[in-house]
């Protein structure tokens, strides 16, 4: 298969499952296995294509944040996004600093796939339980924010689907204002951990050996699949649950494991 032809394949995977609750970087290394794993540097620009798409959905949201700052509830709900972000980066710098590395084996992912799919129909079956509420409270914003240190530290364990859950277990009941503020944290974590990322390969010379005009091409296919892929999940749970992302996290991981016993 072609170079081009995997670039592609890697930068349709990273859009579709990004910001989808099934784990993008999982299923990233479980295509590396067939595809041959590639650097950091396209790594980290194919996900800044998915958190770009992400930023030009949210647009409208993002400006009336910006625009209308002084209004109390606006103002809260940016400083509790804020502080979700500072909780994230305060850890997950702290776990980097200790050695805390993501795995390159396949079973930890499949293991959390399925742990991850069994979690996910348990919260969704608890939130139905709870009146409908759409307001972000203090502890959602906590438990937002440490919930993406445990999805960055996991892989498999999907950082929407982390995210998104531990909102609508924490009060959030509404699976749309839930979504939404975990897309929303997730756009300055994302933008931070992939900055970081790019600086320290820039700074290791590892940016000279690439191609860039592939990395071009990764980026802008991720962008437009992650665009289509969030647009529909958005339309999706206005009267759907995420049962279905459940399911095939479960199957998927199930498949890994006896497919691919201790890779």
């Amino acid at each position: 298969m072609s170079d081009l032809v995997n670039t592609v394949l890697l930068g349709i995977i990273e859009g579709v499952t990004e910001f989808l609750p099934i784990s993008s970087t999982g299923h990233l290394l479980i295509a590396e296995h067939w595809l041959g794993r590639r650097s950091d540097v396209f790594n980290v620009v194919i996900q800044a294509g998915a958190i770009v798409a992400v930023v030009l959905i949210y647009r409208d949201r993002l400006w009336q944040l910006l625009r209308d700052r002084r209004k109390a509830e606006n103002r809260d709900y940016a400083l509790k996004l804020t502080v979700a972000f500072l909780i994230t980066g305060a850890l997950g710098f702290l776990a980097t600093k200790m050695g805390m590395k993501l795995p390159e084996s396949i079973t930890p992912v499949a293991w959390a796939l399925v742990i991850g799919g069994l979690w996910m129909i348990g919260a969704e079956w608890l939130a139905a339980k709870q009146p409908e509420r759409s307001a972000i409270t203090w502890r959602v914003a906590i438990l937002v924010g440490l919930a993406q240190v445990v999805a960055a530290v996991f892989p498999g364990t999907s950082r929407s689907a982390a995210t998104i859950f531990v909102a609508l277990l924490a009060g959030t009941s509404n699976r749309a204002a839930a979504t939404e503020f975990a897309f929303l944290v997730g756009i300055p974590t994302m933008f931070a951990a992939s900055g970081y990322e790019l600086l320290k390969s820039l700074k290791a010379g590892d940016a000279a050996h690439e191609d860039w005009t592939a990395l071009g091409i990764a980026f802008m296919v991720s962008l437009v699949t992650a665009f289509i892929a969030v647009k529909w999940l958005l339309g999706y749970i206005q009267a759907h649950r995420f049962t279905p992302f459940a399911i095939y996290r479960i199957v998927l991981g199930v498949v890994l494991l006896i497919a691919l016993p201790g890779a």
